[in-house]
């Protein structure tokens, strides 16, 4: 049975449980829609918890918010508990509600620089080209100190970019306005989708994901996603930008006796869909380093083969809901979740797959020595805390005491490359106008024969303002902003 060394998963002929000391080895709960993954991440993160871990999770469906309320077993659960020689104590976890646009919880947020020129390629969509262009508009502004906060921060570095494509080439490489414009169209459609309320500050802090209540156990931080996996891309990469903070900021602590944290990420396939192979092998450097850093990182998704292999063959902790297989395709899947297990001689992992029932799964975590234990046929336990949703006078009144409450709330606009750049431009412009000025009048002259109107050779003021710029970048060593492994800003 579980004790503090471990959480209670559910009942196969033994408890099967979730050691500690092996949970920062990651994991994967699959299964088909309806299975109960919901259910064993509710489990999975109350039990962690209870034993003093921190724990983000996304709730995808509203489902997970139940876990902030005390349960009321019923009778079906209650029979399950006898038939495990268990008993249930009613209890809710402690949470912090979050949610990216500010509705269901409170505002989270990160700057442009901390997401950095890779992810933002990944979330609009950008091909190698139009990536590199957005690489040199992060290397520019990083040299001249120009902060990249919000979108109209990247959108002012964007326009100085296309002004000034030919002068940024000859240091940078090739930049075509083309390609800019391009970039630019792209960030509308973002915008447009509510992105605006993800970029900016205060940004988050790391430390507010990992705390614990007065009582010691670690706060469960819950993400509204329900809105946001409408947006599937923004969705995976502000989970993997998280992920990569995490990496980037924690320290080295190898094996610890219990994470640090715990990461489940909810929809995981969301992540892998279409990624390009460079983005792949740095999610795969993050996953199989940041274990030493003390956190477990859990991908919730309907088929382990949502997971590259070279992803999945990282995750030692394994919970399968039922699948079904009517498609070649799936029968592919099948067979590749049966074969990611070690055998049980007492039956055909495949077959077992597709015969579970809702609340059942298979089984393989790791053991003491950090082998994975022969799969079993486990029933689920039932949750402590409330199956479903709450409800939003529930809601409200957690976040009313919640102890982030007033630190996120207000947006905060202090001055970033937009505001340098208008004001680089203002004078600059002024600049000019003074020098015209001071110019003497020239003599007087014959009038000309009448002639068509010359073509004026005067300099818009933007013209000004980013020659004044360039030279400015040409002749000063700006300050190099340090980069981590997914190209976002590291905090100092």
């Amino acid at each position: 049975m579980a004790n503090e060394d471990s959480v209670l998963i559910g009942y196969s002929d033994h408890f099967e449980v979730l050691r500690l000391d092996r949970a920062n080895r990651h994991g994967v709960v699959a299964g088909a829609t309806g299975t109960g993954k919901t259910v064993t991440l509710q489990i999975l993160a109350q039990g962690l918890s209870d034993a003093g871990v921190p724990v983000f999770a996304a709730d995808v469906k509203g489902d997970l918010s139940g876990i902030a309320a005390v349960g009321a077993p019923n009778e079906k659960m209650l029979a399950r508990a006898k038939t495990m020689n268990l008993e249930i104590h009613p209890a809710a976890a402690p949470v912090i509600f979050w949610d990216l646009f500010g509705e269901q919880g409170h505002p989270v947020r990160a700057t442009i620089s901390e997401m950095g020129p890779l992810l933002l390629s990944r979330l609009l969509e950008l091909n190698d080209v139009q990536e590199g262009a957005m690489n040199v508009v992060f290397k520019a502004c990083d040299e001249q100190g120009l902060l990249l906060l919000d979108l109209k921060d990247l959108q002012a570095a964007l326009a100085y970019a296309s002004e000034n494509s030919k002068d940024l080439g000859a240091r940078y490489g090739a930049v075509a306005p083309a390609t800019i414009a391009t970039i630019q169209r792209k960030l509308l459609v973002l915008e447009n989708q509510g992105a605006e309320q993800l970029f900016g500050e205060p940004a988050l802090a790391l430390s507010d994901l990992m705390r614990t209540d007065s009582s010691g156990r670690g706060v469960i931080n819950v993400l509204a996603a329900d809105k946001l996996i409408n947006s599937p891309r923004l969705y995976a990469t502000f989970l993997l930008w998280l992920l990569s903070e995490l990496f980037e900021e924690l320290p080295e602590v190898g094996d610890p006796e219990k994470p640090r944290l715990a990461f489940f990420f909810d929809e995981a396939h969301l992540l892998f869909r279409d990624a390009p192979r460079a983005l792949i092998e740095k999610v795969e450097q993050v996953v199989r380093l940041i274990r030493s850093k003390g956190v477990g990182v859990y991908f919730v998704t309907q088929n382990p083969a949502d997971i590259p292999e070279t992803v999945l063959g990282q995750l030692g902790n394994r919970i399968q809901h039922a699948l079904r297989a009517y498609t070649p395709m799936e029968q592919r899947g099948l067979k590749a979740a049966g074969d990611s297990f070690r055998v049980n001689p007492a039956f055909d992992t495949v077959d077992a797959i597709q015969a579970l029932g809702v609340g059942e799964a298979l089984v393989s975590v790791l053991d003491e020595k950090g082998a994975p234990t022969m799969v079993q046929k486990t029933l689920i336990r039932p949750p402590a805390s409330r199956l479903g949703p709450i409800l939003p006078a529930e809601r409200a009144a957690i976040m009313a005491s919640s102890p982030v409450r007033g630190l996120y709330d207000k947006t905060q606009d202090r001055e970033s490359a937009f505001e340098m750049l208008q004001a680089r431009a203002g004078k600059a412009a002024a600049a000019a106008e003074q020098q015209a000025a001071q110019a003497p009048a020239p003599a007087p002259r014959p009038a000309p024969a009448p002639r068509a109107a010359p073509r004026s050779n005067r300099q818009s003021m933007g013209e000004t303002f980013a020659k004044s710029l360039l030279r400015t970048i040409g002749s000063t060593v700006g300050r190099e902003l340090l980069r981590g492994v997914m190209g976002s800003l590291r905090r100092r």
